[in-house]
């Protein structure tokens, strides 16, 4: 299990292919990134993203043991960027290897809808207008905890 809170941009090509590499016991490797989005009107600057670094990893830890002792995997990897960050810049990235496919799906979406809804990170735009504000938690990020 690897959980990275980090400011630096990650390579997804490079993290998949060392996550993957030599899991001959495994059948199904899921992984999900999740990018900075604009939403569509060209008007997003950056997103900057901060955390309290002990919460922040603790709460990863947990989380990511959590899908660990629910699904049978193999093994977890959550990396997640906290700064300031540009449209299309990868935000954060999500493996589960299983030895089934459908252990590897759901815990990788179980961890999406946590890093989604709980994780300690609070994330602030900043429009090309000049003007910032912090990004409200959307009622359907919160429902999609409900079937976990």
């Amino acid at each position: 299990m690897r959980i990275v809170v980090q400011q630096d941009p990650f390579d997804f090509g490079a993290e998949a292919e060392a996550f993957a590499s030599g899991r001959h016991d495994m059948g199904a490797i899921v992984t999900f990134t999740g990018v900075v989005r604009d939403q569509g009107n060209g008007g997003l600057d950056a997103m900057e993203i901060e955390h309290y670094p002990g919460m922040t990893q603790k709460a990863l830890d947990r989380i990511a043991a959590e899908a660990k002792a629910r699904w049978s995997l193999g093994d977890v990897l959550v990396i997640h960027r906290y700064g300031r960050m540009a449209p299309g810049e990868k935000i954060m990235m999500v493996a589960a290897a299983a030895p089934h496919r459908k252990d590897a799906f759901e815990a990788a979406e179980f961890l999406m809808d946590y890093l989604k809804s709980r994780a300690p990170f609070w994330k602030k735009e900043h429009t090309r207008s000049g003007e910032t504000g912090w990004v409200a938690a959307r009622d359907e990020d919160e429902d999609a905890l409900g079937r976990w």
